[in-house]
């Protein structure tokens, strides 16, 4: 019901068929957010590695934004990529930064002990995530069998746990691994010490279906085991479906989720970390977290990497709050003279600009009306006549795309 001022409440003017009837499960109350852009998300081959004060932002902003755990590299693999792993870890102890870091290493002794010696110089922890492949067309095309992928797990791990190190033990495409051979692995791994199982998602073969299936059968084979140990969930975004599998991990009992901003990594990328948060954000699990600053963990992370985001990517796209349609910014504008921003951010937008940081823009192209122009004058601070419109309108109707500033300035000095 409208109040006596005639203005409604705002939790009466949207329907939420998200949440009517809902059958997700309630999230863990303790779920955390693992930020992999700096490991797997290096692994695009069209990104560049970024320098070492990018990787440095970057980690600031991941903190700020609320991220627990970020994959910083894979220290055995380069001299560089230890001394980045170093510098990094250094950043966080100097400034007391919240966040964690992990590495990642094959189940290779020589992978580990790098992750080792660079904890014990930073004086800190480094979760260690060590991987193998373990579906049946993996061991084939490597020529394994399970005792053997058993044998170099177990060795891995027990480097790890032997040096005080948590270990996270890692299935490589564990979507398309058969249920006895992960119940073997996942056991051997509890029985060594690992801390965390991580389910991967490596070519992104899952659906939410698969997703449901292996984070409730792994839940069973811990429950089995009478272990505490958490659950991760790494996926990829081959069939488009990452992000949805990431929600979808968390609803069914996956207790950290995997991402990398903007989506970027192996092949066609990682889940997006940031629509990761938009989307937690919106079904309000993060109430208390501040995500002002995620666009600027975008924008660095493209600088940082070389990568061009879709203008209609998304939040960061260019034209994520854009509108030139007359009937969408005829809404807006007409919200925005109720002097209500709440109503004006979402009366055309399913996600609020202004809870991230952006705001609603509006343009004038051949599909505008008078309001866009009326609008456009005036929040330049020029006084709209009827002739003015008119001959802003009439260019905007004879051009193909969305006039530029200078576009509708040259039509203001030729209107006199």
């Amino acid at each position: 019901m409208a109040d006596q001022g005639g203005n409604m409440p705002h939790d009466e003017l949207i329907f939420d068929w998200n949440e009517f009837g809902r059958k997700g499960r309630i999230i863990p109350q303790n779920f955390e957010f693992f930020d992999e852009t700096l490991r797997d998300g290096l692994q695009n081959p069209s990104v560049d590695d970024p320098n070492i004060d990018q990787k440095l932002e970057l980690l600031h902003l991941m903190n700020d934004i609320g991220i627990h755990v970020a994959d910083i590299g894979l220290p055995g693999s380069s001299e560089r990529a230890f001394n980045d792993v170093l510098r990094m870890c250094k950043e966080i102890s100097d400034h007391k930064l919240n966040i964690r870091v992990a590495c990642a290493g094959r189940t290779v002794v020589g992978d580990i002990t790098p992750m080792i010696e660079i904890s014990q110089k930073a004086g800190m922890p480094v979760e260690i995530y060590t991987f193998i492949g373990s579906s049946p067309i993996r061991q084939y095309a490597e020529n394994w069998d399970v005792e053997t992928i058993v044998k170099r797990s177990a060795e891995a791990i027990d480097v790890g746990v032997k040096a005080g190190l948590p270990v996270a033990y890692v299935t490589e495409d564990t979507t398309r691994s058969r249920p006895e051979v992960l119940a073997t692995l996942f056991k051997m791994a509890i029985d060594h010490g690992a801390s965390r199982l991580c389910l991967c998602d490596t070519v992104g073969h899952a659906t939410p279906d698969g997703v449901r299936n292996l984070v409730e059968f792994t839940k069973s084979v811990v429950v089995g085991a009478g272990a505490d140990v958490g659950i991760d969930w790494h996926g990829h975004n081959d069939r488009g479906l990452a992000l949805e599998n990431a929600l979808w991990a968390l609803e069914h009992g996956a207790d950290r989720v995997h991402g990398c901003a903007l989506g970027i990594g192996e092949r066609v990328g990682n889940a997006p970390m940031e629509l990761i948060l938009l989307n937690l954000k919106l079904l309000g699990y993060l109430e208390n977290q501040d995500l002002s600053k995620l666009l600027q963990y975008c924008t660095v992370a493209a600088q940082g990497t070389g990568w061009d985001i879709p203008i209609n990517y998304p939040l960061v796209g260019r034209d994520a709050f854009r509108t030139a349609t007359g009937v969408h910014a005829s809404a807006i504008i007409k919200a925005k003279k109720k002097d209500d921003n709440w109503l004006a951010d979402r009366v055309y937008s399913g996600v609020p600009a202004g809870m991230f940081g952006r705001e609603q823009e509006i343009c004038i192209g051949y599909m505008s009306g008078a309001s866009n122009v009326n609008y456009w004058l005036r929040e330049k601070g020029i006084e709209p006549s009827e002739s003015l419109v008119k001959a802003i309108l009439e260019r905007a109707k004879g051009e193909k795309h969305i006039l530029t500033e200078e576009e509708i300035r040259a039509v203001i000095e030729a209107h006199g």
